[in-house]
C-alpha cells in the first residue's frame, strides 16, 4: 500500500484513544440544510431545470425555520454535479428530424454553384419582445445540453427582424406587442 507512515500511526493511535477512525468534529459554522433538503433541492431543480437559485432560496427554509441564501442552493446543486449554463435555444428536436437533417447535408454536399445561387444570405439582427436573452439559465449535468428538458425552445412561427437599412420584416400573426413593432417599424 502506498500509505505514509505517519499516516498509519495516527489512525492507530486515534483507533486506541477513541474507539473509532472517523474525523474528529471540526470548527466552523454549522450547515443551513439537513441532507433531506439538499435532496428536496436537487429533485425540485430536475424536475423544474430553469428554475434559478434565488426563487428556490426563496421557497425553501433551513435549519429551525431560518432563510437560506440563493448562494447556499449554487452550492447544494453544484455538490450534486448540476451547474447553471445557458440553455441551447432552438427546436426540440427528435431522433427522426436528426435523420433528416443528416440526409439533407448529404444532398447538399454535392450542390454546383447554381444551386447554392438559389439560397439567399443576410445579416438581419435577431430581437426579442419576450425576455431578455443571456439571463435564464438551466440547470443541467455535464452532456445533458440537448436534452428536451433543458432546451429553451424558441418562437418559430413569430417574431420580426430588421437590418438596419431597409424596411423591417414580419412573420407571424400580429396581436398585442407584434402590433405595435410593425407599425413602428412600417413608419422608419
Amino acid at each position: 500500500m502506498n500509505v505514509n507512515g505517519t499516516t498509519i500511526f495516527r489512525l492507530r493511535q486515534r483507533l486506541h484513544e477513541t474507539d473509532t477512525v472517523s474525523d474528529w468534529p471540526r470548527c466552523g459554522r454549522p450547515r443551513c440544510t439537513t441532507q433531506r433538503q439538499d435532496r428536496n433541492l436537487v429533485r425540485n431543480h430536475m424536475n423544474n431545470r430553469f428554475l434559478s437559485a434565488s426563487a428556490s432560496s426563496r421557497q425553501t427554509r433551513g435549519r429551525n425555520n431560518q432563510r437560506i441564501s440563493a448562494n447556499t442552493v449554487r452550492r447544494r446543486l453544484s455538490t450534486s454535479g448540476l451547474r447553471a449554463r445557458r440553455p441551447y435555444i432552438g427546436p426540440i428536436l427528435t431522433q427522426r428530424h436528426g435523420h433528416q437533417r443528416t440526409l439533407r447535408a448529404q444532398e447538399q454536399a454535392a450542390w454546383d454553384r447554381i444551386q447554392w445561387r438559389s439560397i439567399v444570405f443576410s445579416d438581419e439582427s435577431r430581437f426579442c419582445i419576450e425576455h431578455a436573452y443571456g439571463c435564464v439559465r438551466v440547470w443541467r449535468r455535464s452532456g445533458e445540453r440537448y436534452q428536451a428538458n433543458c432546451v429553451r425552445e424558441h418562437d418559430r412561427w413569430s417574431g420580426a427582424s430588421f437590418d438596419g437599412t431597409s424596411m423591417c420584416c414580419f412573420t407571424g400573426s400580429p396581436t398585442g406587442a407584434h402590433t405595435l413593432l410593425a407599425r413602428a417599424c412600417l413608419d422608419l
